[in-house]
């Protein structure tokens, strides 16, 4: 029995850290990793990429705690997320802070692992982020835009670990993932934005309202023109740009699943952001591989 209590525990915080859904870990990845094979020219120190990886999947879990434990009482109004297990009361408001800490914890003792102070001193202003994100919701218009920043600060990390300084370039990379990340949680939002404006939850599906579609491709757009205008920076190469292209045309199909604005369709296109992640990193690894040799 007790044996069956702790399985049935640790499910519950398996589900609160959301990794039986790791959409958010892979949208939280590619960009991550966009930053960590740029900033090296294609040849990262593996010790760093290991760190990076094992970082977003900590600092995810991290943030979906303390979404949970921002959002409990919201998230009962939702059909989507009523069960959850901290809404649901199977996870204790204590418990989840005590996870949320212990897994912050876990991803600052990696960063130190790398020895390299300006990363080291970036991750307080990461951690930031990801505990405060949640609360924006309250009162930002378009909280998606935190997200993104959020959802991209590992790239000027990735930098300060391979080259101990952030050039401008990394900000640009951090901005288009800031538009990226408006448009797929602005699809996200889509599906919840009933639920939202009977509960008072602000989102960029609310602010930008009948404009919602067309929001989401100028988002498209701009991560795209931006994306484009790295690689010229760097002097990337065709198959690169031929990637962009390939997302591009993902992000075309999105606009067939979200023009309806049906749920079920809203989350497809959502989901179908991890592709969008995705090419652009093969791209980038296989340009280097393939133009750079």
């Amino acid at each position: 029995m007790e044996f069956l209590q702790l399985r049935s525990r640790l499910g519950d915080y398996f589900k609160l850290m959301r990794l039986d859904k790791p959409i958010g870990i892979l949208l939280l990845l590619w960009p991550t990793l966009w930053g960590v094979w740029l900033s090296a020219e294609g040849r990262p120190e593996w010790p760093v990429v290991l760190v990076f990886i094992l970082g977003t999947i900590l600092m995810r879990s991290a943030g979906c705690v303390i979404n949970d434990f921002a959002d409990r009482d919201f998230d009962r109004h939702v059909e989507r997320t009523a069960q959850r297990p901290l809404t649901a009361g199977r996870v204790t408001t204590r418990e989840a802070l005590w996870l949320f800490a212990i897994l912050s914890a876990l991803a600052f003792l990696l960063v130190l692992a790398l020895g390299r102070p300006l990363v080291i001193w970036m991750s307080l202003p990461a951690l930031l982020l990801a505990a405060s994100y949640p609360f924006t919701k309250r009162f930002f218009a378009i909280p998606q835009a935190y997200l993104g920043i959020a959802f991209g600060f590992g790239i000027p990390m990735a930098y300060a670990a391979h080259l101990d300084t952030v050039p401008p370039v990394a900000w640009i990379l951090l901005l288009a993932n800031v538009f990226w990340a408006v448009a797929y949680d602005t699809e996200y939002a889509m599906v919840d934005r009933n639920d939202d404006l009977k509960i008072g939850i602000r989102t960029s599906a609310i602010t930008f309202g009948r404009f919602d579609v067309a929001a989401v491709m100028a988002c498209y757009a701009a991560t795209l023109a931006l994306l484009a205008g790295v690689g010229v920076y760097l002097k990337l190469g065709g198959v690169y740009f031929f990637a962009l292209l390939l997302a591009a045309g993902i992000m075309g199909w999105h606009y067939t699943l979200i023009r309806e604005r049906e749920r079920v369709a809203c989350f497809k296109a959502f989901l179908n952001n991890n592709y969008v992640g995705l090419v652009i990193f093969v791209g980038i690894v296989l340009d280097y591989l393939l133009v750079r040799q």
